[in-house]
């Protein structure tokens, strides 16, 4: 049975095992900062902002999170002192850094009722279960959205982007990547739902 639930509304202890989750999801992409992802996971913890990750549990335990948020409010907020001493001087400031520029804008417009749903990951244990569909499903029935954006997903993550497409998302732009030769990823595209 898959629940869903608010980070801020689970105690500490559950929480700190969404920082594992998140490097579950990304990790390939943030190893340069550091190999070791259980002292990534402990660098990145402290970022995610509970009052808009939400989080699948399955039988209690964390197996699946993402962000909803109204491109205003940011979901990923971090603390370059705990990266350089978790990650290291060189490597957190870098980190830092990069974080800073990737994941810490938000959208030039808002429209009232749109969502941005953000760092989709399901712990390497729980994929192919239906937890990811079943914390999405649960997120299209928040009362206070009707139009849902998910950007920058790579194309190389084609069980997420096969995910998307089940629940009625719809691709509405593409960015060719630079960087093609270092992680493989062609594009990263973007999706919409809109609900009536």
């Amino acid at each position: 049975m898959t629940e869903v639930r608010r980070a801020d509304e689970l105690d500490e202890h559950t929480r700190a095992g969404l920082g594992k989750i998140f490097v579950d999801g990304f990790g390939e992409h943030l190893d340069f900062f550091a190999k070791d992802h259980d002292r990534l996971a402990g660098a990145l913890t402290h970022a995610l902002v509970p009052s808009l990750f939400h989080v699948a549990l399955v039988d209690g335990r964390p197996a699946a999170i993402a962000a909803c948020t109204d491109g205003v409010r940011l979901s990923f907020r971090h603390d370059g002192r705990i990266l350089r001493r978790e990650l290291g001087t060189v490597r957190g400031a870098l980190a830092d850094q990069v974080f800073r520029r990737t994941f810490q804008k938000p959208w030039t417009t808002t429209t009232s009722g749109k969502a941005s749903i953000e760092f989709v990951a399901t712990a390497t244990e729980f994929r192919g279960r239906g937890v990811a569909t079943a914390l999405i499903s649960h997120l299209l029935t928040l009362p206070e959205y009707h139009t849902y954006v998910l950007e920058e997903v790579a194309d190389t993550n084609a069980p997420a982007i096969a995910l998307y497409q089940k629940l009625g998302f719809r691709e509405f732009t593409r960015k060719k990547v630079r960087h093609f030769g270092r992680t493989g990823i062609n594009y990263y595209a973007s999706f919409t739902l809109e609900q009536k």
